[in-house]
């Protein structure tokens, strides 16, 4: 498929990120367990430094010693624990989608594309700077997730809610950091894997200046095999006799392990305090991804192994994330001046196989015995965003935020197919075979202003108002040209066509709160969400459209309006026994209207956004956890999500129609963590912590209501464990993640309709993304 370019403290807690209350630390004395249970998650999500359980919105933080316990790396092992979020893992060289309460319409379809975006239904900040990246989780003070519009508390806006990655701070006081480093055995897998950190904090002048730096790796040694590569592109025969070994040597390689990873982070810390009341902290963030190939398995297409991809060429990958920021902030007494800036520069470089489009096609590619296609893609993306914000720090009833907000983004994208063997087998001059190439050039300039009032009616009972007026426009320029078919091969010819969008609106918020005793809190939140639109990045069609081979876009088919959400919640937060049970929940519906979908256009089936239909998502989430006695402490979460259609949706399903009452895709109805830990003290200091969590998702729809073709992906659990040994600064672990050497499928591309023959050619479109086998390791941690 082409490529469309779409816009788009350190208290440690030993049990599942759930509730946002810190149990016992990994480093603790037993004996001390029944005052730790009392300490408490700050968070800084209301752009206040509160208690979790005191801030009447639904927010889950997991803390540092979560991030390390459960080896949670990623955001795809993030969203596991974190009711009310969900994410298709399909692996490092695959497209994440994040998404909330059901807020997804689009057929559950792997990743065509490399990109640096996340579905947009959710904001993601680095800080205080709001930037999709798939951050490596090094050195975090906690993640804090909020589940709801923020539109009126944060710079971004957001469809369904929020996630904060808020890293360690440089810390002038004292000379610290720690070693950690890692030795896996993974399933499937031919070779060892192994990540490795070093945090390293100095202070440069004492309580005033200081640096921290974190360097990170990841060798992740992959377990996916493409055992049916072409040797000679052009010339050997993809698909032979297979049950001639001889002919199935001549032509076809392999390679093991093909989905790899190397990834390479960094972030150094800067920290200034200039005054008493005046601190700045300056940030850069270099984050380097390289994966070999895709996470997935063609044995409903060909008939191979589970773990066994037949795409005819490796599939590798280069994603390079820079960020440089600036956060300074003034106590002005009676409110707090807020300054965050941020410039991030986005670098990609990917390769993927592009057979199975042409040949479904149809035009005529499949009758060359050697056709193999493949598409090299590179995209370069700068953003400049500035956040101004004064929060108010009276102690009065009132209480107020402002923010201002400015978002600046450009992207410049060029996708190449080329058809090696194809020119000169219909007697073209194109000795490069370059079949097909698209440039598209994309500027977004958004501004917003937003802020929220706040009155404490009696000492129990606040009230808070909230509004947001946002206006942006986007620019787009693009084109294509097929070298093949134009009337001279040796040339190409890319004539960039505009489209320019623009758009503007206001969102509100309106949010009570009750403090029923010292244990019972229970708040009720209306709010508005919006994703921006924007243009599709294909050309125009002329009129009239010519015959022949055509990558256009019908005048309904360009632009993009953005969808809204109107989310109605209430909840309660509760704490009993000193801190010992925690028990929270929370209740939601969310209308939303002009839903973006993705579909094809009817020339050239490129991928583009449409708006249609209308779609409901009721459910509820439920978090708890209980320290039983001063060994045993368990967590769990619920979260049930009832999502689907309240009208006719002409074209919502690949073109094909949906309906009132459809089940939205994408979503589990069901899902849940669970964690259990046991804590014992030896002699000699030497402290033990076992852990052994679950998490589990049900049944999804690959497509809305499961119209064509729409497939049930089964529901699955993976089991985790851990056994740790620790005693002053050292840890030594020994983990098992997937214990069951559970099978599973994530997301799938396409359908099976397209398990199919063209002409005699065994098409392989349709493949399934699946999670990682057991892996099995050991670890060690100094800190100092």
């Amino acid at each position: 498929m082409r490529r469309p370019y779409k816009l788009l403290s350190t208290a440690l807690l030993t049990t599942t990120a759930m509730t946002g209350v810190t149990m016992v630390p990994n480093t603790a004395v037993q004996a001390q367990q029944s005052a730790m249970a009392l300490e408490e998650i700050v968070v800084t999500a209301t752009r206040r430094a509160e208690s979790v359980q005191d801030i009447p919105i639904n927010i889950t933080a997991v803390a540092a010693g979560d991030i390390e316990k459960l080896r949670l790396n990623n955001v795809a092992e993030l969203a596991r624990w974190v009711p009310g979020l969900n994410l298709t893992d399909q692996g490092p060289r695959g497209g994440n989608q994040l998404s909330v309460r059901g807020l997804n319409t689009d057929s559950l379809n792997a990743s065509e594309f490399l990109d640096n975006g996340n579905g947009d239904t959710v904001a993601t900040y680095i800080g205080e700077i709001p930037l999709y990246l798939d951050l490596k989780l090094y050195d975090m003070e906690r993640v804090e997730v909020l589940i709801g519009p923020q539109g009126t508390l944060y710079g971004a806006g957001t469809l369904g809610g929020a996630v904060r990655y808020i890293p360690n701070k440089a810390d002038p006081s004292e000379l610290s950091g720690s070693v950690h480093v890692s030795s896996y055995d993974l399933g499937e897998s031919s070779s060892l894997g192994f990540e490795g950190d070093i945090v390293l904090n100095v202070p440069l002048i004492e309580d005033k200046v200081a640096a921290r730096l974190v360097v990170g790796y990841l060798d992740d040694p992959g377990f996916i095999d493409y055992d049916f590569l072409v040797q000679n592109p052009g010339v050997s025969l993809p698909q032979p006799d297979f049950t001639d070994p001889a002919a199935v040597a001549a032509n076809l390689t392999s390679v093991e392990d093909a989905n790899d990873e190397q990834t390479l982070s960094a972030r150094l810390n800067l920290l200034f305090n200039v005054t008493e009341n005046f601190e700045a902290s300056l940030s850069y963030y270099y984050q380097d991804q390289k994966a070999g190939g895709r996470q997935i398995t063609h044995r409903r297409a060909l008939g191979t192994d589970e773990y066994v991809s037949a795409h005819r060429y490796l599939e590798p990958s280069d994603r390079k994330n820079q960020l440089i920021s600036a956060e300074l902030n003034w106590d002005l007494g009676w409110a707090t001046l807020t300054s965050a800036t941020g410039y991030s520069e986005y670098d990609e470089l990917g390769q993927r196989d592009q057979s199975d489009l042409l040949i479904a096609f149809e035009y005529g590619y499949e009758s060359f015995p050697a056709f193999a296609a493949f598409t090299r893609e590179q995209a370069d993306e700068k953003r400049f965003n500035q956040e101004l914000r004064l929060v108010s720090s009276n102690d009065g009833p009132f209480s107020w935020i402002v923010g201002a907000f400015y978002n600046d983004f450009e992207g410049d994208a060029t996708s190449e197919e080329f058809t090696p063997g194809i020119a000169e087998f219909f007697g073209i001059d194109r000795p490069d075979n370059l079949e097909y190439i698209q440039r598209t050039l994309q500027n977004l300039e958004e501004k917003a202003v937003f802020g929220e009032v706040g009155y404490e009616i009696t000492d129990a009972f606040q009230i808070t108002v909230g509004g947001r007026y946002y206006d942006y426009s986007v620019d787009d320029s693009v084109g294509f040209d097929l070298p093949l078919l134009s009337g001279d091969p040796t040339a190409i010819n890319i004539n960039l066509a505009q489209n320019v969008v623009s758009d503007d609106g206001f969102l509100y918020k309106v949010n009570a709160s009750y403090q029923i005793n010292d244990d019972v809190l229970v708040y009720g939140t209306v709010s508005e969400g919006y994703r921006i639109g924007g243009v599709n990045a294909v050309p125009a069609c002329p009129t009239p459209i010519p015959p022949g081979q055509n990558v256009c876009a019908l005048p309904d088919e360009e632009l993009i309006k953005p969808d809204q959400t109107l989310n109605k919640e209430i909840g309660i937060k509760s704490a009993f026994d000193d801190g010992r049970i925690v028990l929270n929940a929370s209740l939601y519906h969310i209308d939303w209207d002009d839903i973006q979908v993705q579909s094809i256009t009817q020339n050239g089936g490129v991928p583009i956004t449409v708006n249609g239909g209308k779609a409901v998502s009721k459910g509820f989430e439920v978090s708890g956890r209980a320290v039983l006695n001063d060994n045993f402490a368990v967590t769990g979460t619920w979260a049930y999500v009832d999502a689907k259609l309240t009208e006719d949706a002409p074209g919502l399903v690949d073109s094909n129609d949906a309906f009132d009452g459809d089940r939205l895709a994408g979503t589990p109805k069901h899902s849940a963590s669970a964690s259990l830990d046991y804590y014992r003290t030896l002699g000699n200091d030497y402290e033990l912590n076992f852990n052994y969590g679950m998490t589990y998702i049900s049944s999804v729809y690959t497509k809305t209501g499961l119209r064509n073709n729409g497939q049930v992906l089964a529901g699955f659990a993976v089991h985790n464990t851990s056994l740790t040994l620790s005693k002053d600064q050292w840890e030594l672990s020994l983990f098992a993640d997937n214990l069951f050497d559970e099978f599973a499928v994530t997301s799938v591309r396409q359908d099976l309709s397209l398990v199919r023959d063209v002409n005699g050619v065994a098409l392989r479109r349709y493949f399934e993304n699946v999670i990682r086998p057991r892996v099995v390791g050991v670890e060690a941690r100094y800190r100092f």
